[in-house]
């Protein structure tokens, strides 16, 4: 396995590497702060733990100690190769015992895209106690079925089915140094000067790993080839759940908020309408008030 880290944080950041132990798998995380109160981090796709490089430092500076990792096959974590280490159930088993080797008395998960299917689906089974969840732009499993039966979601969603292809999304993906990975988050984003050549460089190189954009594309495989998102019974989450969304999403339609209170009674929902996807990234600022309000 590479040993290096994916991206060095600036020394005044607080922000520091480190590899844990987790689930048989070697796992790079970022770390800032201290203490018993664990925030844990869950990035996506096409992504890395570098996507919380704006809000691990506030986090810290509110108390908790922070842990984002980049999730199997990302970065320099262990890349297994087989679709199925990828399926939900497996992913949620991840966090869990990421959660364990940290030692933390009480978790406050918090995620994004792909990171966020794998919170809502450890939440929903309670694999482990949860203090608080933290959903950014990532619609509950139930929500997301619902929508996936309309036309306004299914035709935004129409690359989950095309990563299904064998070979042809990876050769894709892989041009030119994996520009198309650049050019997802340049085309979609709406601040698009926080998504400079230097800024998004970490994305280009962990995606030029070998095998690297094959592991990534291997979570919407196991996604659609195992069941596990179908078998969570009623989906209620009764964690007190804050979802920040930004409403400028290409990917995801606004209409996958609409009866949310449903599955999650304790819910508070903040909307940032010149955000896009990458909500985080694009308006860091205005998601980390929100964070530190809710919170603190």
């Amino acid at each position: 396995m590479d040993q290096e880290f994916s991206w060095q944080p600036a020394p005044d950041s607080g922000i520091t590497m480190q590899w844990v132990d987790a689930n048989g798998l070697r796992f790079e995380v970022a770390e800032a702060g201290n203490g018993d109160r664990l925030a844990l981090c869950l990035h996506g796709f096409p992504e890395l733990h570098y996507s919380w490089r704006h809000q691990i430092p506030g986090l810290a500076e509110l108390g908790y100690r922070v842990w984002a990792p980049n999730m199997r096959g990302y970065g320099a974590t262990t890349r297994p190769e087989d679709v199925g280490a990828y399926r939900l159930d497996v992913l949620a088993e991840d966090v869990a015992a990421l959660i364990d080797a940290s030692g933390a008395s009480e978790v406050t998960l918090i995620a994004h895209d792909w990171g966020a299917l794998v919170a809502w689906h450890f939440a929903i089974k309670k694999l482990r106690p949860l203090k608080r969840l933290i959903i950014l732009n990532v619609p509950h499993p139930k929500c997301s079925e619902r929508e996936l039966r309309k036309w306004r979601q299914l035709r935004k969603s129409w690359y989950i089915f095309f990563f299904q292809l064998p070979w042809l999304p990876e050769r894709l993906l892989s041009r030119n140094r994996a520009e198309p990975i650049v050019q997802a988050f340049r085309r979609s984003a709406i601040n698009k000067s926080r998504f400079s050549d230097r800024e998004l460089a970490p994305y280009r190189a962990a995606a030029n790993k070998p095998g690297a954009i094959r592991a990534m594309l291997a979570y919407y495989r196991a996604l659609l080839r195992f069941p596990d998102v179908r078998e969570i019974g009623d989906g209620k989450v009764n964690t007190p759940t804050l979802v920040l969304w930004g409403e400028q999403d290409v990917a995801i339609d606004i209409h996958c908020l609409d009866g949310l209170e449903e599955f999650v009674p304790n819910l508070t929902v903040r909307r940032f309408p010149d955000a896009s996807h990458w909500v985080q990234q694009d308006v860091p600022d205005e998601v980390n008030a929100e964070l530190k309000a809710w919170l603190s």
